[in-house]
């Protein structure tokens, strides 16, 4: 397989997620000059749910990214990579514009739940394939 393509491919997709996670972190850190606060959310419904939206993506994320690189590394098809890569991005990006709308369960949440599931379902397979075949 062309291990060049896979890296373009896992470079397409860390960069699209490092753009997320900052752009959730600037939406927390716009809140907190807004709203004065320096530490935690103050009871400030908004605040807490732009900070949990950033939480959120910085746990899932990681894994995820983290796949993407190693099926680089193994030669993995462009395709597996995208297909792990763009999963992943829709699932956090759904999940956090529902939990930025809402602190409650949400069918954005939801979605952006599964999406992420199956992005690391369809990213572990792929690992162990590589791993095994």
């Amino acid at each position: 397989m062309d291990t060049l393509a896979s890296g373009h491919a896992a470079a397409l997709w860390v960069g699209l997620h490092v753009l997320l996670l900052l752009t959730l972190s600037l939406l927390v850190v716009r809140l907190r000059q807004k709203h004065k606060v320096a530490l935690g959310d103050e009871g400030i419904p908004e605040l807490a749910r732009a900070i949990r939206a950033f939480g959120n993506a910085s746990e899932y994320v990681p894994v995820g990214l983290a796949a993407i690189i190693v099926l680089a590394l193994v030669g993995a098809p462009p395709l597996a990579i995208h297909v792990v890569g763009l999963v992943l991005f829709a699932g956090r990006l759904i999940h956090a514009v529902g939990l930025s709308n809402s602190g409650g369960a949400s069918i954005p949440r939801a979605i952006g739940m599964i999406c992420t599931w199956v992005a690391y379902i369809f990213g572990a397979v792929a690992l162990l394939f590589y791993a095994i075949g």
